[in-house]
């Protein structure tokens, strides 16, 4: 049973932003501080990545760990009402989220995942490094980030 009324959980759900999130902002300015520059949600690439490097022909995704099923505290949680249309839903995600990677790659492109968690995480210097890392190889081999 939900804890808040219909009315309460629109307001909340109108709140959730699919980009220019707090976490992908963490992730650009981690980016351009490296000095790198990249466009942004690119309609012509499969699942719009939120970022684009496209001399470097890397891009990245900065995945919400509930809406796209981390394995992680936050993304392990389930909606108590509409269960049913919730996983679902959610495993609608996941499966478009891995046949959009699966077709960037086959473009030839280099595709790095960052997930809400990890740029919650104190300091960032994680972060830093797995980025830092994915950049430096400018695509040669995906990485994929983990906490």
């Amino acid at each position: 049973m939900d804890k808040v009324s219909s009315t309460q959980r629109s307001w909340i759900m109108s709140r959730v932003r699919s980009q220019n999130s707090q976490a992908e902002l963490v992730v650009r300015r981690l980016i351009y501080s490296m000095g790198f520059r990249y466009r942004l949600h690119r309609k012509d690439l499969p699942g719009k990545p939120d970022i684009v490097l496209a001399r470097l022909k890397c891009v990245v995704f900065v995945n919400g760990c509930f809406w796209h099923q981390h394995r992680c505290k936050r993304g392990n949680r389930r909606p108590a009402s509409n269960r049913e249309y919730w996983i679902k839903k959610l495993q609608r995600n996941v499966s478009r989220d891995r046949l959009n990677i699966a077709k960037l790659k086959k473009q030839g492109w280099a595709v790095l995942v960052v997930w809400e968690c990890q740029t919650a995480q104190r300091g960032g210097e994680r972060l830093k490094r797995v980025v830092s890392k994915f950049l430096a190889n400018r695509g040669q081999r995906p990485i994929k980030a983990r906490p």
